[in-house]
C-alpha cells in the first residue's frame, strides 16, 4: 500500500510500505477514506519529539471502512465506518475505568515506532486498529464524514481543554493559539456557557475563523492581550486560559492573562524541559495548572450529536483537501502556513 512516511527532520515521503495484517484477534483492518495532518504531527516532522524510526507511517487522525476482523472482535463487522481516537485503549484497565483512556496500560499512539516497536500511523491506504472493540467508534449513516473525522482528536481535545479549564456559564476565558484545536476549544468553551472568549493569535485567517465560532479575536501583532482582558474584567484577568500552542511563550502569556484563583488548561504538546514561570508566581496567584493528553475515546459518543446537528460549521476549519499522494506538500503548507492553510485533510 501507499503511505506518507517519516524520512528525517523536515522530510516525509509518499512511498510503498507493507500492508497491515491482523496481528492479534482483537485487531481490525480499516480501508482509509479520510486522514489528516495534525499540529502534533509537526513535532515529529520538525524533530521536536525525537526518536521516531525513519520510514514510520505518519499520522493519527483517520476515518474508514472495516475490511478485515480478528476472531475476537464482536462489536464491528465488515463495511462499518469507524473513527479511531489517536491512541488505542483496552477499555478495562485502571486508567480506562477512570476515563483516562489516553493512558491505557495497553494503549499505543498511532504514528510512533521507536527502535522497531510501536504502531504505524494513519496517513496510509489501510490502518491496523488494535483493541478494536474498545478503541474504534462506529459512525452511523448520514453523518458528515469530514467533521466526524474530528471526533478522534481535535474536537475531543478542544472540549477536553475547556473541561480542564473549568469553563462555567458567565465567565471570561482566553484561548491562546487558534489552530484547529484552539478553534474547537472555543466551541467547547461556548458549549459550556462561557460569556466571552478571547481568541489570541497572530494569523489573520485563524482569527477570522475564531470570530465565526463566536470568539473575540485578538491579533497580537496589533493588540495587547493583557490590556484587553483587563479592560473586559475590571482588571482581574481571565477566569481561565486555554493554552493550545505548547511553547514557553504561550505558557508565559497564560500566567499573565489568568486572574488570581483562575485555571490554566494546557493541551499544547510541550517539549521544553522547564516551565517558563516560577512556582512562586503560581503560589502568588493561587493558580491551578492542568495539562495533558486528551482521552479522546471518552468524548466521542458525547460529541457525536454536536457533529450530527450541524450547529457549527466545523468543516470551515479545513482549508486544504489533497490526495494522499500530496502528503509532503500538505506538511509544507501546514507547517509554513502557506496559502492561508488552517487544516489539511488527505484522501487516500
Amino acid at each position: 500500500m501507499k503511505a506518507v512516511t517519516f524520512q528525517g527532520i523536515g522530510e516525509v515521503a509518499f512511498e510503498s510500505v507493507p500492508d497491515p495484517q491482523i496481528e492479534q484477534p482483537t485487531d481490525v483492518i480499516v480501508r482509509n477514506r479520510l486522514t489528516a495532518i495534525c499540529g502534533s504531527d509537526l513535532h515529529v516532522y520538525l524533530g521536536r519529539e525525537p526518536g521516531n524510526d525513519r520510514g514510520t507511517t505518519m499520522g493519527h487522525e483517520f476515518l474508514g471502512e472495516v475490511v478485515e476482523l480478528g476472531g475476537d472482535v464482536s462489536s464491528l463487522k465488515r463495511g462499518d465506518t469507524i473513527v479511531s481516537p489517536f491512541t488505542t485503549n483496552c477499555g478495562s484497565c485502571f486508567y480506562c475505568r477512570q476515563g483516562l483512556t489516553c493512558r491505557c496500560e495497553k494503549g499505543q499512539l498511532y504514528g510512533w515506532v521507536e527502535n522497531g516497536h510501536g504502531l504505524p500511523g494513519a496517513q496510509a491506504e489501510f490502518v491496523r486498529v488494535p483493541l478494536a472493540d474498545s478503541t474504534a467508534f462506529k459512525i452511523p449513516g448520514g453523518v458528515d464524514e469530514e467533521t466526524a473525522l474530528f471526533l478522534g482528536d481535535i474536537l475531543a481535545t478542544g472540549f477536553f481543554c475547556a473541561e480542564m479549564a473549568s469553563v462555567r456559564p458567565g465567565g471570561t476565558y482566553a484561548v491562546i493559539g487558534c489552530g484547529p484545536v484552539g478553534l474547537l476549544a472555543i466551541v467547547g468553551a461556548r458549549e459550556r456557557g462561557a460569556e466571552r472568549v478571547f481568541a489570541i493569535d497572530r494569523v489573520p485567517e485563524r482569527l477570522v475563523l475564531a470570530a465565526a465560532f463566536g470568539a473575540t479575536p485578538v491579533d497580537t501583532t496589533e493588540q495587547d492581550a493583557k490590556t484587553l482582558l483587563g479592560d473586559a474584567t475590571e482588571g482581574r484577568g481571565a477566569d481561565g486560559v486555554l493554552e493550545v500552542v505548547g511553547t514557553p511563550e504561550a505558557s508565559r502569556l497564560a500566567v499573565e492573562l489568568v486572574r488570581p484563583g483562575g485555571v490554566i488548561s494546557a493541551v499544547g504538546v510541550h517539549t521544553e524541559s522547564t516551565f517558563s514561570f516560577s512556582p512562586g508566581e503560581v503560589y502568588d496567584k493561587n493558580l491551578t495548572y492542568r495539562a495533558g493528553r486528551c482521552p479522546a475515546r471518552r468524548y466521542m459518543e458525547r460529541l457525536l450529536p454536536l457533529v450530527r446537528g450541524g450547529k457549527y460549521d466545523l468543516g470551515a476549519i479545513v482549508s486544504h483537501r489533497l490526495p494522499l499522494a500530496e502528503g509532503a506538500r500538505g506538511y509544507e503548507l501546514f507547517e509554513k502556513k502557506l496559502e492561508q492553510c488552517t487544516k489539511v485533510v488527505l484522501r487516500p
